[in-house]
């Protein structure tokens, strides 16, 4: 079968640095195609020359076997090539019909939009994907997955040939991710070429028909998704063996460091925790969308304010209703949304590591800058943060590297007790295995964590002991050893 699109021989460079070499990539009509490898593989090189955006070096580009001798992002788009992105590129003051409209309508004479053929074309276009949605709706009423809807529905105005979705279910439930998969499957019985990046590799037996996995710009090869596992994917993508992507290690458990009574908050909807967590020990916590998992971490940390119960820190009951009380009881807490709350983008990542502890920074003279440096650049090399300097805004970091930063900024604080809240989301499955590594060691040393996520394989891999949450309070604790994802599932939907 002839391919729908096909890159061959591409490559790229910046500044000397090879992003892609020698890449070659083909997609079928009517095929998902997954793309994977580590941050830095190439992957967000190669979507942006498929889409016009980056003209590459040498290197050819085809679409039905005719060659792509010039390229933009119009002409890329007039082709029938379109990208969803993990973060929807919606205009939040328009209605969603009229973000439908843009790039793919013609005003009348004297320049007359006709709204009534405008919004019929919206609900068509709404309905082939499935989604309920008002076209008279503005897009930032929407949530997430409404909005990567939409998205759909435009590129299937425009006569979408090849749709990329770049990491589409990261901050999706798995409600919503399962009714993608659902549009996704309805488009390749209809011949359109899907090429799926994600790093939640589970996902891909489930979706994709092929896979070709990127190493250091290079394609190391294309399979049969039913003839590779997860684990030869981790193999191919790292260039090593990687069974210690979850490197749980035994910990003589100490002290009970932490530990909350008939704990509560009707502004964030939880009520009746009891839980105790002890120095050296890993808690998970594991639920569904909505069961109020980051909703306790935010109020343990007194981002919200709790109005039942009791917080004991080594058996002393304290009251934290601020997050600078909670950094000072030994408190830390690595948000879920890392770009909008566990980092700074714009800031250099010496500011970002610095800026829980600009106490001991601060003096009657001001800051001081030589310190700053100084912890900045230790957390830096601990962490294996990837940077030319430290200096450099966090924005021009990969997402694990971002993340690193994040955790970096409360490890900095000495922390006893450590809550993160989906510590591996989005980043890679290098980055998430050095991540893991780092909560071990951190749990050796004596930290106490509650780690709250998604991944029930990060869960069962990583927990001594696993609180399952549901409709605001803790429903079961299981011992790591007597969970399973069965049982954890099972619990969380109350049965």
């Amino acid at each position: 079968m002839e391919p729908l699109l096909k890159a061959g021989n591409v490559t790229k460079s910046y500044a000397g640095v090879h992003a892609l070499r020698d890449a070659s990539f083909e997609l079928r009509a009517g095929e998902v195609h997954a793309l994977v490898g580590e941050n830095g593989a190439g992957k967000s090189t190669l979507i942006r020359i498929l889409t016009g955006a980056v003209v590459p070096d040498s290197g050819e580009i085809s679409l039905d076997s005719l060659k792509i001798t010039e390229n933009s992002p119009s002409i890329s788009k007039s082709l029938g090539i379109a990208a969803i992105y993990q973060q929807p590129a919606l205009f939040p003051e328009l209605t969603v019909a009229e973000n439908i409209a843009i790039g793919l309508e013609r005003t009348g004479p004297f320049g007359v939009v006709d709204w009534s053929n405008r919004r019929q074309r919206a609900k068509k276009l709404l309905d082939r994907v499935g989604a309920r949605i008002d076209p008279e709706r503005t897009a930032a009423e929407l949530s997430m997955p409404q909005q990567q809807l939409v998205e759909i529905a435009r590129a299937l105005g425009a006569n979408a040939r090849v749709l990329i979705f770049d990491e589409p279910t990261a901050s999706l439930s798995e409600e919503d991710t399962q009714n993608l998969f659902r549009v996704i499957r309805e488009l390749r019985s209809s011949g359109v070429g899907m090429v799926y990046i994600s790093h939640r590799l589970e996902e891909l037996s489930a979706i994709a028909d092929r896979v070709t996995v990127l190493r250091d710009g290079k394609t190391i090869g294309t399979h049969e998704m039913t003839e590779v596992s997860s684990d030869q994917l981790i193999r191919l993508m790292v260039g090593r063996e990687l069974s210690a992507v979850f490197p749980k290690r035994q910990v003589a458990r100490g002290e009970a460091v932490f530990e909350l009574r008939g704990f509560g908050s009707r502004a964030a909807g939880i009520r009746s925790i009891d839980l105790t967590i002890h120095a050296g020990e890993i808690v998970g916590v594991a639920g569904l969308v909505g069961a109020g998992r980051t909703e306790l971490a935010k109020t343990i940390f007194g981002l919200i304010a709790p109005d039942a119960g009791e917080i004991h820190l080594r058996g002393t009951s304290v009251s934290i209703g601020h997050p600078s009380e909670a950094i000072e009881y030994g408190i830390a807490y690595l948000p879920e949304d890392r770009r909008r709350h566990g980092v700074i983008l714009d800031f250099p990542i010496s500011a970002n590591i610095t800026l829980a502890s600009l106490k001991r920074l601060s003096h009657l003279a001001g800051m001081d800058f030589g310190k700053e440096k100084e912890i900045a650049a230790e957390y830096t090399r601990r962490l294996g943060v990837k940077t030319p300097a430290i200096y450099n805004a966090v924005s021009t970091l990969s997402g694990g590297n971002q993340q690193k930063v994040a955790l970096s900024r409360w490890l900095v604080t000495q922390p006893s007790i450590l809550i993160l809240d989906e510590p591996t989301q989005g980043v890679d499955v290098g980055a998430k295995a050095e991540i893991h590594e780092l909560m071990m060691a951190l749990a050796e040393q004596g930290v106490a964590i509650l780690m709250i996520s998604s991944e029930l394989s990060e869960i069962l891999g990583m927990s001594d002991r696993i609180a399952v949450m549901s409709s605001g309070t803790i429903v079961k604790i299981f011992n790591g050893a007597d969970a399973t994802q069965d049982r954890i599932l099972s619990v969380a939907l109350g049965h």
